[in-house]
């Protein structure tokens, strides 16, 4: 999962290979995102000392027609598979991005009709994931808590879809799906923070032209890295192109990343996951006995208390901490944490997620899950000090690939022999900054303040150990805006991981409470 980069390891937040831990890397400005820069001049053959303009090429896309029972009401869609072209000052295609959209049909005003745009994150990661599991006509079948089941994988009609409440646009970037910079070598110029969410944006832009959807009421919905990109979008969208939004959705969220890197002079992220492996240890019945009798809620806020107070006190303190106290601590720790008190010990406090993730139940030799701690694996090394793998990726990659590449060429009829890039290496990514943590939370704050209709929804996963949830309330109880701007923001809690939707009873919960702040969002 992780590549060096100036000696700084990189994590794909929603891909999950073998890790080991932490990471850091390089970052974004938090407050300002830099200005739009013009697209550079290529070189280009000329005639009469003009520039040889590239011919106009027709939209590729294919357009099926379909329906679905949503809340015991027929809704009738079509589905539109497509590439959609990005060009540069001298209109030349710069690279094709392959989307699907769902709209449904019968709208009397389309004007008044919300329109969604999702895009999971990565960096490196399709759509697949929400569309397939979450908002789309069609989901991926697993078990009703989102445990694995046997290939070969299968659809079913998704109960859940939020298209009763919104059209929605699912968005491959450059290098994720079939989704391709028109020269391989210039594939680079669009892997960053600020690149990113400029390609991006001139999509958005480019689709609501098209489409006559000016009128409409706007959302972005981001999963993970697609969180820090909506952010960053939010930005991206009233700079460039004067558009405000009326909501952003944010699944499993992280802007600003030191929350969750950790690594020598940075313990926050150490105090933020604590409460995290207090749910996984209660999870699997690793907690003493008083604790594993109460309800999950109560145990989390006796380890937030923890976490906050005396546990981020003794990692302040570092080695001038007192050796009783410190003693207590670990006495604590060891008992929210579901961990040997020897253990705590020799970790000085400091355990990092790879090693609780391989520690909690080695004496099962099973490893839990990143994306989803609920799930376990085998280990194959009963001494490994680190996490394998990830069961909670193992469990689900297969069955998402597998039913999307069937779904797209046989239910909407778009052919493409390419890979579709489920989940790419996009190399080197810019994080615009150095000796910097990642953190867009500061331009989302400018947003909800240059617009201060902008609603945000916050969906975290209890279980969640890529994108922790009290990681998340930090993020927007240090978001620096006026505490009237913070009435907007709406957070809601599930009972699995980073994929929260993939556990049945959540997605029914989701879809509620995200159906209800689209509403709200929309002025209905």
């Amino acid at each position: 999962m992780f590549s060096l980069t100036n000696h700084l390891r990189i994590v794909f937040l929603v891909v999950a290979l073998p890790y080991t831990g932490w990471a850091q890397a390089p970052a974004p400005e938090a407050e300002k995102m830099p200005a739009a820069e013009p697209a550079k001049k290529e070189e280009a053959s000329k005639k009469d000392g003009k520039p040889e303009k590239e011919e106009p090429k027709e939209e590729r896309k294919v357009v099926t027609e379909h329906s679905i029972m949503l809340n015991g009401v027929k809704v009738d869609y079509t589905a539109t598979a497509g590439m959609l072209s990005l060009k540069n000052a001298e209109d030349k295609t710069t690279a094709d991005i392959f989307y699907i959209a769902y709209t449904r049909k019968g709208v009397e005003d389309v004007a008044k009709r919300p329109l969604t745009f999702s895009f999971n994150g990565g960096p490196g990661s399709s759509s697949v994931w929400m569309h397939m599991g979450l908002l789309g006509p069609k989901r991926v079948k697993l078990r009703d808590d989102g445990f694995a089941v046997p290939p070969p994988y299968t659809l079913v009609e998704n109960e859940s879809s939020l298209l009763d409440e919104t059209d929605l646009v699912f968005i491959d970037p450059v290098g994720t799906g079939y989704s391709r910079a028109s020269k391989p070598d210039e594939a680079k110029n669009f892997f960053g923070v600020t690149e990113d969410a400029r390609s991006v944006g001139e999509f958005i832009r480019l689709y609501i032209t098209k489409h006559s959807r000016w009128p409409s009421p706007k959302f972005l919905i981001g999963e993970s890295y697609g969180t820090t990109r909506a952010a960053a979008l939010s930005g991206e969208l009233l700079r460039a192109h004067r558009m405000n939004l009326n909501g952003i959705m944010l699944v499993s969220t992280v802007l600003n990343f030191q929350t969750i890197w950790g690594d020598e002079g940075n313990d926050l992220p150490y105090v933020l996951y604590l409460p995290s492996y207090t749910a996984t240890a209660w999870y699997h019945q690793k907690l003493p006995k008083d604790l594993q009798a109460k309800p999950l809620q109560e145990v989390l806020k006796e380890a937030e208390a923890f976490a906050s107070g005396d546990y981020n006190q003794a990692l302040l303190m570092g080695s001038g901490l007192p050796q009783a106290t410190r003693a207590k601590v670990v006495t604590q720790m060891a008992r929210l944490t579901g961990l040997s008190e020897a253990f705590v010990a020799a970790s000085d406090l400091r355990v990092s997620l790879s090693r609780f993730n391989a520690e909690l139940l080695r004496d099962q030799r099973l490893v839990v899950g990143r994306f989803d701690s609920r799930y376990t694996s085998f280990m194959r090394d009963p001494l490994s000090n680190d996490a394998e793998r990830d069961p909670s990726a193992d469990a689900v990659f297969s069955a998402f690939a597998s039913t999307f590449n069937h779904y797209v060429r046989n239910d909407l009829e778009f052919e493409e022999d390419r890979a579709y890039n489920i989940l790419a290496s996009v190399g080197k990514w810019n994080w615009n900054a150095e000796n910097q943590f990642a953190n867009v939370s500061g331009i989302l704050a400018e947003s909800m303040t240059a617009n201060p209709f902008l609603k945000v929804h916050v969906s975290n996963g209890y279980f969640d150990m890529a994108t922790p949830y009290y990681a998340s309330r930090y993020t927007f109880s240090h978001l620096g805006v006026h505490p009237e701007l913070l009435k907007n923001v709406t957070e809601d809690d599930y009972t699995a991981g980073h994929m929260m939707y993939l556990n049945l009873p959540d997605l029914k919960k989701q879809k509620e409470d995200l159906a209800k702040f689209i509403r709200s969002a929309s002025g209905q």
